[in-house]
């Protein structure tokens, strides 16, 4: 099957089948403090802006979401307008969305399906490719050169069914080198193949402790023991496989109940693509079905402020679902939405709240957090690289979250 077609999956799959048979699990070496300041400080939350999300490729997009030719989205990541568009000929393209004559969106809607781009205040005209088409009334405006005064593009590619893409335009760190080998193992989803199904915004608390809370499994049988946790069937324990800043998180105990004994044939898509899996420094991908095999990937972006973040959850099918599997694939996401909005999130904003009293002058993340570990250390990490260094961060050696 094509998932076990991938040795490192399958080699993961067996490590947890074998820790699960042995009731052991892995852990990091030390409890890790955290500055509570982290949290709360303008000055270091606009560094983690100016040096994470306004340096490194970004998951802006699953490819689904604008399947065909003449597709576009609209969102804003760092404070930056973005416009990706894909073009008649398939290619999917990123640009700064504001008018090159005073500044506002070009395209004003979330999505959509245009040729063409008019700007809403003047009437200028743009392209698939950016391409300054036509100035209204051209005559009365004055003589520009139009090849000058195209849309700013930026870098973007597509990697297993997802688009990745950065705010700056003269991007140094290379977006293969940055995935780290992590997208190999996302193609056996076959995302490009997916339905995207439906989409929210939810309001959190600081955006790292929102994400922290993506990164281990420690909370379930605790925050969630009534909702996620309600047959007692979820463990704590969480291994963690790196590479570079990305992690995948899977339970052992559910290898042992579902996989242990069956042969590895056997082992179905759903069972070895479980868990979560996240690329930095922003998204997790989370496997369910309701109403057929699904996923849910939460983009997480920060606010204006240092205090609030904005979680965008996506939720993509296998397939389209048939009336049937709507109906439950709707139950599903709205389930989804009340334990990330009201447990998870409803939690980090009280512990926001907290920190910002100064209530703690640390955090703490034990030995079994290696995820939130080794998550913190790269953010340091790649917050003090000066931008010659920046690409050297994910071709040398590398923080794990587990030895």
């Amino acid at each position: 099957m094509k998932a076990m077609a991938n040795a490192e999956i399958a080699a993961m799959m067996r490590h947890s089948v074998k820790h699960a048979r042995e009731n052991t699990f892995e852990l990091v070496d030390d409890v890790l403090e955290v500055p509570a300041k982290n949290y709360t400080d303008p000055g270091r939350f606009k560094l983690e802006v100016d040096r994470i999300f306004k340096r490194l490729p970004l998951m802006l997009a699953p490819s689904c979401e604008i399947p065909s030719p003449n597709d576009f989205k609209t969102m804003e990541v760092a404070g930056i307008p973005l416009l990706l568009v894909r073009g008649q000929d398939g290619v999917v393209r990123l640009f700064i969305n504001s008018c090159t004559h005073r500044g506002t969106n070009v395209a004003v809607d979330p999505t959509g399906n245009a040729k063409r781009f008019v700007c809403p205040y003047h009437g200028w005209t743009f392209g698939q490719q950016g391409e300054l088409i036509a100035v209204a009334a051209a005559s009365d405006f004055g003589k520009v050169d139009k090849s000058c005064l195209g849309l700013t593009a930026l870098p973007v590619a597509e990697r297993a069914g997802l688009i990745f893409g950065s705010v700056d335009p003269k991007l140094q760190l290379d977006i293969d080198d940055f995935l780290s080998g992590y997208d190999a193992l996302l193609e056996a989803f076959n995302f490009k193949d997916w339905f995207f199904f439906s989409s929210r915004v939810l309001r959190g608390p600081n955006w790292k402790i929102a994400y922290d809370g993506y990164l281990d499994f420690y909370h379930l049988p605790v925050l969630h023991k009534d909702t996620l946790n309600a047959n007692n069937m979820l463990g704590n324990r969480a291994h963690y496989h790196a590479w570079g800043p990305h992690q995948r998180l899977v339970a052992p105990d559910r290898a042992a109940r579902e996989l242990a004994d069956l042969p590895e044939e056997q082992w179905s898509d759903d069972l070895v693509l479980n868990g979560v899996w996240t690329i930095f420094p922003c998204i997790s991908i989370a496997s369910f079905n309701g109403g057929g095999r699904g996923v849910m990937i939460s983009q997480l972006l920060p606010g204006d402020e240092v205090g609030e973040s904005w979680t965008r959850q996506m939720y993509l099918m296998e397939r389209r679902p048939t009336e049937e599997q709507e109906e439950a694939a709707h139950a599903q996401f709205a389930f989804l939405e009340t334990v990330v909005k009201d447990e998870d999130y409803a939690t980090g904003l009280r512990q926001q709240r907290a920190l910002d009293h100064g209530t703690l002058d640390k955090v703490l993340f034990g030995r079994n957090e290696g995820g939130a570990q080794a998550f913190h250390k790269w953010t340091d990490r790649i917050i003090a690289a000066d931008d010659d260094d920046l690409a050297g961060l994910f071709t040398g050696p590398q923080l794990q979250a587990a030895e």
